[in-house]
């Protein structure tokens, strides 16, 4: 089978036991408030309980580019790892969320769109230039928060990825500017991304902040970090402890994983894993919109999941949990899918 994205671990065979390693768990947030959209809100109350939650059970709170720098260096980190992070700039943040933060001496990476920024709701230069120097580190999330993988009427591709590298590039240097920091870290805004945008990205020496979930580690890819979404129902403290442990799904080998669907509104996503730590006999996947469907194992160590239903416009995801045989907690995996209208048009937002 041809694969159209590898990455393999060369210093061990597949077959051969693999001891579990250590993740980390990367939070994201948007709004810490009562009075935002739910889906993108905490209230203060929870957050509260959030953080309390991580402090009173000893996990290793860290900034994010201390997870970036063990997955590039494949290094174990702590048990009980967490990297807290928060887009697009709002100033609910500094007021509700920062001096929580700040009690309990957590740091945080905030992203942020420098169009935006001083207008109402959102945080002004002053502001996080303070909070950079108060424990958060400001990192790139586009100039106005655009939807980086679609191309405007009549560009090329040569076109589109000179538009976006001069976005990428003007924003970061706006930051640097501005708050000193120069992380070369970009969460994909609406947490969309395509091959190409990956790609881009691995050329500027960029690392990719996805929207997608799981825990990050070792067999994450740098240009597709997985996190875990804190809103709405998603708030829940019994639904956020299980993923708090949940580990780095040790993902071998992907076929499948373009995650721009252009005439493949079902698409087939194969896996191959590394080790023999995930109880693969209990591994399911759950198909956004469709449920809970058992993958098709081809051999001991690669599965293949498919949609039953085509997959609607907009975004979407398959996301594959397992126990593990050594560990408490759920190995997760998860591609995200995001296709245009039958027209080619896009949903609006």
């Amino acid at each position: 089978m041809k694969k159209t994205i590898i990455r393999l671990l060369t210093w061990l065979p597949l077959w051969c036991a693999v001891l579990p390693v250590q993740a980390a768990v990367i939070l994201q947030y948007h709004h810490v408030s009562e009075n935002t959209p739910a889906s993108t809100s905490v209230t203060p109350a929870q957050f509260e309980q959030q953080m309390a939650y991580l402090a009173d059970n000893q996990f290793n709170v860290v900034s994010l580019q201390t997870v970036v720098d063990a997955i590039r260096t494949k290094t174990d980190l702590p048990p009980k790892t967490v990297a807290i992070t928060f887009d697009d700039g709002y100033q609910n943040i500094f007021e509700n969320g920062h001096p929580i933060l700040k009690r309990y001496g957590f740091p945080y990476t905030l992203f942020i769109n420098p169009e935006p920024v001083g207008r109402a709701n959102m945080m002004d230069w002053d502001t996080l230039s303070q909070l950079s120097q108060e424990g958060a580190t400001i990192a790139n999330h586009s100039y106005r928060h655009g939807h980086l993988i679609r191309k405007q009427e009549g560009e090329n591709q040569a076109q589109w990825e000179a538009r976006i590298r001069a976005d990428i590039e003007k924003t970061e240097a706006i930051i640097a500017e501005k708050t000193g920091h120069n992380v070369k870290m970009l969460a994909y805004p609406y947490g969309e991304y395509n091959q190409a945008l990956r790609q881009l990205l691995d050329n500027m020496g960029f690392v990719g902040i996805g929207q997608h979930s799981g825990a990050a580690g070792p067999y994450s890819s740098l240009t597709a970090v997985p996190r875990y979404p804190v809103a709405g129902p998603y708030a829940d403290m019994a639904t956020l402890k299980v993923k708090l442990h949940s580990l780095n799904m040790p993902v071998a080998a992907v076929d499948g994983e373009e995650s721009e669907l252009i005439g493949r509104n079902r698409p087939t996503l194969t896996v191959t894993l590394a080790g023999d730590d995930v109880r693969t006999k209990e591994l399911m996947c759950f198909i956004q919109g469709q449920g809970a469907k058992a993958p098709t194992w081809l051999d001991a160590n690669t599965f293949t999941i498919q949609a039953d239903l085509p997959l609607p416009a907009g975004r979407s995801r398959y996301n594959c949990t397992a126990p593990s045989r050594t560990q408490n907690g759920y190995y997760w995996y998860s591609q995200p899918w995001i296709q245009a209208n039958p027209d080619g048009s896009w949903p609006a937002e």
